[in-house]
């Protein structure tokens, strides 16, 4: 009879295994592979060979806490002649002597983690047992028969496996792309994005069940929406809107995902202060992305905020157009969520495709601060019974904003004021540094029948105000050069489209804002008690803005508010101009010195004017790049930089991969601070 096989090692070829997987951005050190693909080990006999008829061999795949085959978290198979489609198998490859290789494929459906492995030899009675080492597995969108498959591979590449993007902000008329390091594959953060799974309150509850799900990206976006913020968990963000970020990381000052998720591991699950929405979507990006689950940040610009589910934004201004605190409701200047792709076999046909996350806290969906996934197609048609938390969403791209002005007898007076809700939703593109916009995905163009039967289908109702209807209208129109440090001028253009002579009084002011629509003070205004519109007339009062008014209260987000108040006196009525405006930071200057290739030092030289009337101190740059290891990652500079003069810095990297990177740079300094700046940079392989 035979010997025992014996087993002397395992390689687990980790690095042609990655290859194949789209995962060697992770590195070689550990095997990352995704379900519903077949991986290669190969094992190492002592004395003698593996003999097909004599030796029977089979496999034990093992995760979570409480493997069960019954929630499966576990499976026994053979190694047999074929692989099966939609169950763990396994075949032998090749045999070469001693060594055996194998072909191990997981089912499409398979829970997603860290997996042990182990294999059982017998030959005759007699069975041994071997611990052939862990993998992690992933969501494949490579792999049809996966809920999270996309066709094309330039949005895979996209969506999945690219470690850089642009977020959006700034303003609806002003849209400012800020560059962001996902850094999905580098160093710990798929080890991180594990721990936040094993984290979350469900898992704490009952680990069998919540291992259990994880099949499944409906359940793991939920949970990763919930574990982004620290609101009932030991969730990674602290989410603050203050302007008082001293005892922590203003939200403006992050570049990248990174730093973020490695503070929160290296201090005990501890929340990471600060996030505000973008810092939500980015980190909930990184984290959905490394799980193999195709995500993108989009940017709402008027974003509503309806905390009563009515469709209507109550906002309420005094007479002298100052906004009152009389509401919960929001309109923020812009809210950024994420989008991620799956299918939705939970619900009705046509809700597949692009589903909204949003990881930033503000109201609780069953119990916890999490919202979404909602099928963005759902959201289109008005479907608000569905799964999750679509009448939030819907609120935020189709509410109507009312102002009210409060009369000194205690009355209020509706404004005429046409709604902007729900404008300009951008993303970027596949494969490009250019602005997709996606409201059409959202809502029906206003107006339109469609839109009127998708608000008669959710039983809402949509006012459709239009300032036209008194004959009496205000635009605000800005000028070039709306810079920081610079002073400028805004203009309120008044129209009066009858048949007679209007007798008004203009009242037209700028206040500092931050980008949730919290107003600081105010930094210009005009009160003109006699305006006469002659008819069929327009006339046009300016405002200068100086920066010695607005420099000292300007918060993070670079935004004043104008509002422009124009009360007639022959009728009463009033109508209201609203503009966000976006004050613009110097550019960050990048240069790249010599012919960027992997494993060789490069030189970038960063170089900021100061555009200020006063130095700037305790000037830092920072530096992030995904496959760029950072010879300096912070850079401060000694002395004051005087108005009109260069911050300069020359820092070396060593970029670990070839391809297309970014290089993200933030400026700090005492007056100017979330500056950012980034360069493309296209490596060369190593030669041949």
């Amino acid at each position: 009879m035979a010997e025992d096989l014996v087993l002397e090692s395992c390689n687990l070829e980790c690095e042609s295994n990655n290859q194949n997987h789209m995962t060697a951005d992770t590195g070689s050190q550990q095997l990352v592979v995704r379900r519903g693909q077949s991986f290669t080990i190969t094992l190492l006999f002592t004395g003698r060979g593996y003999e097909e008829g004599v030796d029977r061999l089979a496999l034990n795949v093992e995760t979570g806490p409480c493997p069960i085959e019954a929630s499966g978290t576990k499976s026994h198979f053979p190694v047999s002649d074929a692989l099966q489609a939609s169950e763990w198998s396994a075949v032998v490859d090749h045999q070469d002597g001693t060594s055996l290789s194998l072909l191990i494929y997981s089912p499409p459906d398979a829970r997603i983690g860290r997996y042990t492995l182990t294999l059982e030899a017998s030959t005759g009675y007699q069975g041994t047992s071997f611990r052939l080492g862990e993998f992690i597995l992933l969501f494949n969108p490579w792999s049809p028969d996966d809920s999270v498959f996309l066709e094309f591979e330039d949005q895979r590449g996209e969506f999945v496996l690219t470690q850089q993007g642009l977020i959006y902000q700034g303003s609806l008329k002003f849209i400012v792309p800020n560059p962001w390091n996902f850094g999905q594959f580098e160093d710990e953060i798929v080890d991180i994005c594990l721990q936040l799974l094993d984290t979350n309150p469900k898992f704490l509850r009952d680990q069998n069940r919540d291992c259990s799900r994880r099949n499944d990206p409906v359940y793991i976006g939920r949970v990763v929406s919930a574990m982004v913020n620290c609101n009932d968990d030991q969730g990674v963000l602290a989410g603050r809107w203050d302007n008082k970020y001293e005892d922590g990381v203003s939200p403006m000052s992050w570049i990248g995902s990174v730093d973020i998720l490695r503070r929160w591991r290296k201090y005990g699950c501890q929340p990471v202060r600060y996030g505000q929405c973008w810092v939500f979507a980015a980190v909930a990006c990184t984290v959905l992305r490394c799980l193999g689950i195709p995500t993108r940040v989009v940017t709402n610009y008027n974003s509503a905020h309806d905390t009563n589910s009515n469709l209507v934004i109550d906002r309420y201004l005094d007479e002298m157009g100052n906004l009152q605190k009389t509401s919960k409701d929001m309109i923020w200047n812009f809210h950024c969520w994420v989008e991620c792709w799956m299918t939705r076999p939970d619900l009705p046909p046509g809700c597949d495709g692009w589903q909204a996350l949003d990881p930033t806290p503000q109201e609780k969906s069953e119990g916890a601060y999490c919202c979404g996934p909602a099928p963005v197609k759902a959201i289109k048609e008005g479907e608000l019974k569905l799964k999750y938390d679509i009448p939030f969403v819907f609120a935020e791209v189709n509410a109507d904003v009312v102002y009210w002005v409060l009369q000194k007898d205690g009355s209020r007076k509706k404004t005429i004021h046409s709604s902007v809700v729900g404008k300009n939703m951008s993303t970027k593109s596949v494969g490009k540094d250019t602005r997709e916009d996606i409201t059409h995905n959202y809502k029906y163009p206003e107006g339109s029948d469609q839109e009127r039967e998708v608000f008669a289908k959710a039983e809402l109702q949509k006012s459709h105000l239009t300032e036209e209807e008194k004959g009496v209208s205000i635009k605000i129109k800005v000028s070039e050069g709306m810079n920081n440090g610079c002073d400028f001028d805004v203009y309120a253009v008044i129209s009066n489209s009858t048949e007679t002579e209007r007798l008004c009084r203009l009242m037209f002011c700028a206040r500092t804002a931050s980008y949730n629509g919290v107003m600081g003070p105010e930094c210009g205004m005009k009160d003109l008690l006699n305006v006469i519109l002659p008819p069929h007339s327009e006339k046009t009062v300016p405002l200068r803005i100086l920066y010695e008014r607005y420099g000292s209260c300007l918060t993070q987000d670079n935004m004043i508010k104008l509002m422009a108040l124009l009360v007639e006196y022959q009728t009463g009525d009033i109508v209201l101009g609203v503009r966000d405006i976006y004050i613009k930071n110097p550019d960050i200057k990048i240069r790249v010195l010599g012919e960027p290739m992997q494993k060789r030092k490069l030189v970038a030289d960063l170089t900021l004017t100061n555009p200020l009337s006063t130095p700037l101190s305790g000037c830092v740059f920072t530096l992030e790049g995904a496959g760029l290891t950072e010879g300096q990652k912070t850079q401060e500079l000694a002395s004051p930089i005087e108005p009109g003069q260069e911050a300069r810095v020359r820092v070396d990297l060593v970029p670990q991969q070839s391809g297309l990177h970014k290089l993200v740079v933030n400026f700090e300094s005492d007056k100017l601070k979330g500056v950012k700046g980034y360069r493309n940079v296209i490596v060369a392989p190593l030669p041949k």
